[in-house]
């Protein structure tokens, strides 16, 4: 764009001088008469109207403006352009015949013998070949870097056929891995983002991840907390990626982790066989988090005493619907942030909105809820038996 303004700008301007030069030879008077007759803002001032009539009406005066009136060479289609009353039209043509000729390398202009022409003729065939090449430079760089990931994904897959060929293993586990490695190549982009945040300043990298992981604001639990402690979790978060079908969270299995769902969906599914949807934004082994504060207490003088206990072990099982992004936050680095802001996070707000939000304790409620219908309706059938008998 700034090189069509350049060259369609000295175009009309060398233009403008040509025909200067052609009425400058139409009529053979003295300089200063020349100037007062051609000059806009002076001609008017200092020459009659009768004068200026004259050298208007002039033949070799009229013959400027036509194109083969005088040996314009390149700027014969400026000496129509210059009368035009138009800016718009004049400024738009300009910069049309800028961009043609920088496109065709000034494939379609013939000179005159003016050395000023053929040196910028010359100039406009430079320029566009210097255009031409960086154009070609850039597309050579990004198809390099496009050959370069695509080289590492084939040596990634390479390595990866080599060492389940020397571990011997079955065809759907490879089939499997494949899909695994073939999903989380296309979510990261080959692109390794703690690598990416590690020579970054410490202010940009917190600025960056708030953005990333907005997410933890949608769940109620993490709204309710300050941004210190936010950014603590934030520092801790790992990417992370599951294929379709697979389990995230095992029944009778340990709780390991905390699963924030970024992309995706997944389904909890509980003893009883209920079936509770996750989707974006939800999360999965949430009751860590109040396991880690029950394990984690503070004495009066600030200092932290750990509570034995036992391992949490879950009582659902969680699986992916679909292929899924999220991002974890394990049980060593939540007890981390637990022991750190233990005071907060044990308020009565982010413990009610715990037992609230979190499928975990829904579930368990139900369970509860039901039990305890169970219970009352024997109750009541036993109440009743026992008076039908006391009544015969």
């Amino acid at each position: 764009m700034l090189a069509g303004h350049a060259v369609g700008s000295c175009w009309y301007l060398a233009g403008l001088q040509r025909v200067k030069k052609c009425l400058v030879f139409a009529w053979n008077i003295s300089v200063e008469e020349r100037r007062n007759l051609i000059d806009c803002a002076r001609g008017e001032s200092y020459t009659s109207e009768l004068q200026r009539a004259l050298w208007r009406n002039k033949e070799s005066v009229n013959a400027c403006f036509q194109e083969d009136g005088f040996n314009y060479g390149i700027f014969s289609k400026a000496v129509n352009l210059t009368s035009e009353s138009d800016f718009f039209m004049r400024y738009n043509y300009s910069l049309f015949w800028g961009f043609q000729q920088i496109s065709t390398l000034a494939g379609n202009l013939s000179p005159s013998y003016s050395m000023g022409e053929v040196f910028f003729t010359m100039g406009i065939i430079g320029l566009g070949l210097l255009l031409f090449a960086r154009l070609i430079g850039n597309m050579h760089n990004f198809l390099q870097s496009l050959d370069r990931r695509r080289m590492e994904m084939m040596l990634r897959r390479r390595d990866v056929e080599q060492w389940m060929s020397h571990r011997l293993l079955p065809e759907d586990i490879r089939k499997r891995v494949r899909e695994a490695e073939r999903f989380n190549w296309a979510a990261t982009r080959g692109v390794n983002e703690e690598l990416v945040f590690k020579n970054m300043p410490e202010d940009l990298q917190r600025d960056i991840k708030r953005h990333l992981f907005k997410f933890l604001k949608k769940v109620r639990i993490f709204s309710l907390m300050d941004e210190s402690v936010l950014d603590s979790i934030r520092e801790r978060l790992k990417q992370r990626t599951y294929i379709r079908s697979s389990t995230v969270l095992h029944r009778r299995g340990l709780v390991e982790k905390m699963v924030f769902i970024v992309r995706g969906e997944m389904e909890s599914i509980g003893e009883d066989g209920s079936v509770l949807p996750l989707s974006e934004g939800d999360v999965c082994g949430e009751e860590l988090h109040t396991w880690c504060l029950e394990r984690s207490s503070i004495n009066p003088d600030g200092t932290r005493i750990k509570m034995p206990s036992k391992e949490l072990v879950s009582n659902r099982s969680v699986r992916c619907v679909t292929n899924v992004e999220a991002f974890s936050l394990s049980v060593a680095d939540l007890e981390d942030v637990t022991s750190l802001f233990s005071r907060f996070l044990r308020s009565h707000r982010v413990q009610g909105a715990i037992r609230y939000e979190s499928p975990y304790w829904r579930l368990r409620a139900a369970m509860q809820i039901q039990v305890a219908w169970r219970y009352r309706r024997r109750r009541l059938q036993r109440s009743y038996t026992a008076q039908s008998s006391f009544n015969r």
